[in-house]
């Protein structure tokens, strides 16, 4: 049982909090018993360090299970009981709930998301997009239609922020992602890919009109929350399209204006 708060190995994993400790060590956090269950289910390979208090264990039992089968496959996996006052010094949160791990990041190549003969359909580029509960639900809304990527361009929020990581709820190990990535180069490889590049903007025409389009392989651009997409952005882009606004709102937040464009995408392309 570990039960010192300020026990060496609880300053370095509380330092996983920093963005420049993530870069340094390649490293990143999770937080609750959600995170760590995805991460041991469909990424063990890339868990590290489990830290665990006996009540969170006893009420989240399945774990236990996951923690048995992911040693088989990844046999460095260590893990140790904690008592709560050393989870909540290693955590970011404030409700941890019993469960901190150290995972390995493990970012997807553009190369990848773009080799000969992957043919994805339906592809997320996030450019600029700041704030890390935003990015976190469009990853999360990625997941759930069944895209093939995410993409994150320009100054994008750091994907491995603990903000994005528990706004994820686990999508983070479900679907691919690339970083640090330039937004002409993805604009170039999706097309190369046969993609129409559409992107989701004010000043775009009416989706409801154009939701032909969308039957086609599509790779949507996400803009900045404030200030959307630049010309520059746009001119990259073969389309822009907008949602209709039928109340009063003067506009709809980034990430639920993202979940129901690719759902619309999701729908269209299921529907031939």
């Amino acid at each position: 049982m570990l039960e010192n708060p300020r026990a060496a190995r609880v300053r370095t994993i509380r330092k996983l909090s920093q963005r420049s400790e993530r870069r340094d060590t390649g490293r990143f956090l999770l937080e609750g018993p959600q995170a760590v269950r995805e991460a041991l289910t469909f990424r063990p390979d890339l868990v590290e360090q489990l830290y665990v208090t006996p009540t969170g264990l006893e009420k989240h039992g399945d774990i236990r299970a996951l923690i048995d089968d992911a040693q088989a496959e990844n046999p460095d996996l260590e893990w140790e009981y904690a008592d709560e006052a050393v989870i909540d010094a290693m955590s970011d949160t404030v409700t941890p709930q019993g469960f901190v791990a150290v995972a390995r990041q493990n970012p997807t190549a553009l190369k990848e998301i773009f080799a000969d003969g992957a043919e994805p359909r339906l592809v997320v580029i996030c450019e600029e997009v700041r704030d890390p509960g935003n990015l976190g639900t469009i990853l999360r809304a990625a997941d759930a239609v069944g895209a093939d990527a995410v993409i994150l361009t320009g100054r994008t929020v750091d994907a491995f922020n603990p903000k994005v990581v528990r706004s994820t709820t686990g999508s983070l190990f479900h679907v691919p992602f690339a970083l640090d990535a330039d937004l002409a180069d993805v604009v170039g490889r999706a097309r190369g890919a046969g993609m129409r590049v559409v992107a989701a903007d004010v000043k775009g025409d009416d989706l409801l009109a154009e939701r032909a389009l969308l039957t086609e392989p599509t790779a949507w651009v996400f803009g900045n929350e404030a200030r959307g997409l630049t010309d520059e952005a746009l001119a990259l882009c073969d389309r822009a399209l907008r949602l209709p606004i039928y109340g009063q709102a003067e506009s709809l937040n980034l990430a639920t204006a993202a979940s129901v464009c690719l759902y619309e995408s999701a729908f269209a392309q299921r529907a031939v």
